[in-house]
């Protein structure tokens, strides 16, 4: 068995097949490996929702991924501090590195909690010029306390939209999430844990795919007569 499987105990080795990044990949684009932004919603000590992002993690790392956790403890309320609160531009320099993230969130009252959702609101649309999340790749999972539901990779989608990401079609939810983990905090063999793997695996390929092509996949006609009306503004502006 290739040692890096060594730290995927529920896998069956002949089946989880490498992805050939440079093959997917668009003309002339970078061959780093993949970095991939993972932020997960709960502040518990034995959050479920962090269980599965580093479950997801492993994964990722395995296809070959540069992975970062963002820990959401201490992170203000949107608009409650300035922009420059140290855990607001952690958040923002790794949506800005990232090229790819996994949303992982528990269910709460049948959404997505506000912990969630905080840190996608504290990650902007724009940054002067840049676009923190346009054309970038994204996978949703949610972990419920009881039986299974899709109420908040459902919100999360809406979101990944409207943050113009490219939001994979595959999805995981995990119902009953303290049955899936042992006491080391690692997920049991289940169609729960495979599911995961197939969104990992999903994510990366998307991933790839869209690199060396973003910049054309999110070029919009409405942006372009917008800049050329502002380029036309100030050519013709008389000078002073």
């Amino acid at each position: 068995m290739d040692d890096t499987l060594h730290d995927l105990p529920n896998i069956a080795p002949d089946q989880l097949r490498p992805i050939d990044g440079a093959g997917l990949a668009g003309p002339n684009a970078p061959d780093h490996p993949p970095r991939i932004l993972i932020l997960h919603g709960s502040l518990r000590a034995r959050s479920y929702s962090r269980l599965a992002s580093e479950e997801a993690g492993r994964l990722l790392r395995w296809f070959g991924c540069e992975t970062r956790h963002f820990d959401p403890s201490g992170l203000p309320l949107p608009d409650d501090a300035p922009a420059d609160h140290p855990k607001v531009a952690e958040l923002r320099e790794l949506a800005q590195w990232a090229e790819g993230m996994v949303w992982c969130s528990p269910e709460r009252h049948g959404a997505m909690t506000g912990i969630m959702k905080a840190q996608i609101d504290w990650i902007p649309l724009a940054l002067g010029a840049v676009r923190p999340t346009q054309g970038k790749t994204l996978a949703v999972m949610q972990v419920n306390g009881g039986s299974q539901s899709f109420n908040a990779v459902n919100q999360m989608r809406i979101l990944g939209r409207w943050m113009r990401m490219v939001t994979i079609p595959n999805q995981s939810s995990v119902p009953k999430a303290f049955n899936e983990f042992d006491e080391q905090g690692r997920m049991k063999p289940s169609a729960y844990y495979n599911r995961i793997v197939d969104v990992m695996e999903e994510l990366v390929k998307f991933t790839w795919l869209v690199r060396g092509r973003s910049a054309y996949l999110t070029d919009r006609y409405s942006e372009r007569v917008e800049s050329a009306e502002q380029l036309s503004k100030r050519v013709n502006q008389p000078a002073v």
